[in-house]
């Protein structure tokens, strides 16, 4: 079984797999986890991944105005 993860920050991941039930499904070659970044998949020359912001009003989150 092959487990592919894409996500920001893959070396925050890759520790919880090297010592859980999976290194021991990883060590006998039962389970393959790939790890990717996400930012090598933008289209952006900066390589960014955000997206513009919508929804807002006045519960915005980043509305000091409460």
């Amino acid at each position: 079984m092959r487990i592919d993860i894409v996500t920001l920050h893959p070396e925050l991941l890759e520790s919880p797999f090297a010592s859980s039930i999976l290194k021991r499904a990883t060590d006998k070659k039962l389970v393959e986890v790939v790890f990717h970044q996400l930012r090598e998949y933008s289209k952006d020359k900066h390589k960014r991944v955000d997206d513009t912001q919508f929804g807002g009003g006045i519960y915005s989150t980043n509305c000091s105005s409460f």
